[in-house]
């Protein structure tokens, strides 16, 4: 079983009207700005949870699509392209005092899933403004990213191959995010931002997400009976996915110290879990190979670790509980055969074997999409 983080998609906006901030000079560059506004405003509904559709009429308005999550894609796979046309546009004329004005009187204000004045904020969501259209792409492709992990838990329970390509999709978003489109923002964040808008805050993700692909392509090789030294080594992959994450995001916090401590602990459940996974696989493998006393000194220590970073979130310790359950009796099976057959000295410390890691994901590279279509103002 996975540990879920499910507050990734629980970001907020606040209505954007572009039509009535941005001069058109023709009748096509204004009806393009009201059909941004509409694409958006689907968005702004369904997360802000201001809809009061039906799910016949929006399972109808979005071609049979019954999950909830598939059609929160489909409507910024329908805003996105839309959106980067008008950045292209107002690129070419960006040196001009009134898109200046017009993107400033625009008002872009999203709140954040992973500040931790979200969650301890009594009043409601804190909404950071940030007076650039790449804050808009920005936020809206993190979000685009999260529904992707989303989507990706939702059909775990029945196409592991479907599953792992999402994490791998989402991850290539993440990329696209921290390499092409976060860096140029950067200069213009206020001190007081949303650990989304931060290029290696998207890196993290990227790795969670690789994470995750990884993890579920492991629980395909499981059901094929792939070796267990594999096992071992590609559990222990996930583990170094997550170890690369969680040192990118400390360092994040000098650029942002407002994340929040529920999504470090998620990155080091997360990293513990698979690293208990490993441990027991390659303990599996030792007693297979004879060295039924190096097994028990590697279950041991890994017993011990995994005891010191039990997480307080419920969902999450039952996972954690479940598997210490099972190390716990394969380590009181091995001690059992080894007292009475093997009699083979325990080692500990540095005498145990360290662990080796194969990371054998990639991402999905994600390629924008621009509806090409000409945007005159009025300048």
């Amino acid at each position: 079983m996975m540990l879920q983080f499910p507050d990734l998609v629980k970001m907020k906006t606040k209505k954007m009207v572009f039509e009535d901030v941005y001069a058109a000079r023709d009748s096509a560059t204004l009806e393009q700005l009201k059909e941004l506004s509409s694409k958006r405003r689907v968005i702004e509904e369904s997360i802000n949870e201001s809809s009061f559709i039906t799910e016949a009429i929006a399972r109808e308005m979005y071609g049979g699509l019954t999950s909830q999550i598939q059609q929160d894609l489909h409507k910024l796979e329908e805003y996105l392209p839309l959106l980067e046309n008008l950045i292209f546009h107002a690129d070419l004329v960006s040196s001009n005092w009134k898109m200046f004005r017009w993107t400033f009187e625009l008002k872009i204000r999203w709140a954040s899933a992973l500040s931790s004045s979200s969650f301890f904020n009594l009043m409601g969501p804190k909404f950071f403004q940030i007076d650039s259209l790449r804050f808009e792409l920005g936020m809206a492709l993190f979000l685009y990213g999260a529904f992707l992990q989303e989507r990706a838990l939702e059909v775990l329970p029945t196409d592991l191959v479907q599953s792992a390509t999402f994490f791998r999709e989402a991850a290539g978003v993440y990329h696209h995010l921290a390499q092409e489109v976060l860096p140029s923002l950067q200069p213009a964040l206020p001190a007081e931002r949303p650990p989304e808008a931060i290029a290696s805050v998207s890196t993290v993700m990227s790795l969670i997400c690789m994470a995750g692909a990884q993890a579920v392509t492991i629980r395909k090789a499981e059901e094929k009976g792939t070796t267990i030294g594999l096992l071992a080594k590609l559990h222990y992959g996930v583990t170094q996915f997550l170890d690369e994450a969680y040192d990118i995001l400390y360092k994040a916090t000098r650029e942002c110290k407002d994340i929040s401590s529920h999504f470090v602990e998620f990155i080091l459940s997360c990293q513990a879990l698979h690293e208990l996974r490993s441990q027991k696989y390659l303990s599996e493998g030792l007693k297979i190979a004879g060295q039924v006393g190096v097994a028990v000194g590697v279950l041991r220590l890994a017993l011990i670790n995994v005891k010191k970073k039990m997480p307080g979130e419920e969902s999450w310790k039952s996972v954690f509980l479940k598997e210490i359950d099972d190390v716990s009796e394969m380590l009181r099976k091995f001690e059992h055969e080894n007292e009475f057959v093997w009699h083979e000295k325990i080692p500990s410390g540095d005498e145990l074997p360290l662990p080796q890691g194969n990371k054998i994901v990639s991402i999905i590279p994600y390629n924008p999409k621009r509806w090409e279509r000409e945007l005159a103002f009025k300048l």
